[in-house]
C-alpha cells in the first residue's frame, strides 16, 4: 500500500521527472528474458531486472547478458518466498546467497533490492539497508503475471496516468506465476514504450 510504503520509507518512484523505470521481476527466464531484451534493444530503452538467485544459478550467462546490454541487474532474493514467512536468519541467508550468486554471474554486486511480492518486514528493511542495498517498490503495474490478460490490458493498466518518476512493475518470467504469462508482457512492451514516448518521457535505469 502506498501509505505503508511511505511510512516505512520504501521508495515507489525514482527521482527522474524526465523518465520512468521499467522493472522486470522473477527472471532470468530462458525464453522470456531474451524476448524482453530484444524488445528493449529495438527501442533503445533501459530497464531494471530484479533477478532471483536460484534462476541465475540455472543460467548465469543470461544474467550476464542483461548486464552487458546496459541494464541494471538487481536482486529479488535467492528463492521467491514471502519475507514475512521467513525467520530473520533465514531471510539473511537467502538475501546473501542471492547477492553472491548474481555477483558471480555478472561480475558486480547488485545495489537495488525488491522483495518477492513487494512485502517487507521490519527486520528485513534493516538487513537490506545495512548491506548497502536500495529498496525499490513500484507505482504502476500491469498484472502481467496472469496469462488471461491481453497485451493491451497490460499496457493500459501499467501506463494509466503515467508521469515522470513512475516505476512500472512487469515480469519477464513465469517461474512463480501463470505459464507463458511473459508472452503478454513482451507483446505489451511496444505499447508501453509508445505511451512513455508520447508523454515526453524515456525508459531509464
Amino acid at each position: 500500500m502506498p501509505s505503508v510504503a511511505e511510512l516505512l520509507g520504501l521508495p515507489r518512484r525514482i527521482d527522474r521527472p524526465d523518465a520512468v523505470a521499467l522493472t522486470f521481476d522473477d527472471g532470468p527466464h530462458p525464453q522470456g528474458t531474451p524476448a524482453v531484451l530484444e524488445a528493449l534493444r529495438e527501442r533503445d530503452a533501459s530497464a531494471i531486472f530484479f533477478l532471483c538467485g536460484e534462476q541465475v544459478e540455472r543460467d548465469p550467462s543470461l544474467a550476464a547478458e542483461i548486464a552487458a546490454a546496459g541494464h541494471t541487474v538487481a536482486v529479488h532474493g535467492h528463492r521467491h518466498r514471502n519475507v514475512l514467512r521467513l525467520a530473520p536468519r533465514t531471510f539473511v541467508d537467502d538475501l546473501e546467497r542471492g547477492i553472491a550468486t548474481i555477483e558471480d554471474a555478472v561480475g558486480a554486486r547488485p545495489t537495488v533490492y525488491r522483495p518477492p511480492y513487494g512485502i517487507f518486514s521490519y527486520p528485513a528493511i534493516a538487513e537490506v539497508k545495512v548491506r548497502g542495498l536500495e529498496p525499490l517498490l513500484w507505482s504502476r503495474w500491469g498484472h502481467d503475471w496472469r496469462s488471461d490478460v491481453t497485451p493491451k490490458e497490460i499496457a493500459g493498466e501499467a501506463t494509466e496516468e503515467l508521469s515522470g518518476g513512475d516505476v512500472l512493475l512487469l515480469h519477464d518470467a513465469d517461474h512463480y506465476s501463470q505459464p507463458d504469462c511473459w508472452r503478454g508482457t513482451v507483446a505489451a512492451l511496444p505499447l508501453i514504450l509508445d505511451r512513455v514516448e508520447a508523454e515526453g518521457l524515456r525508459a531509464a535505469n
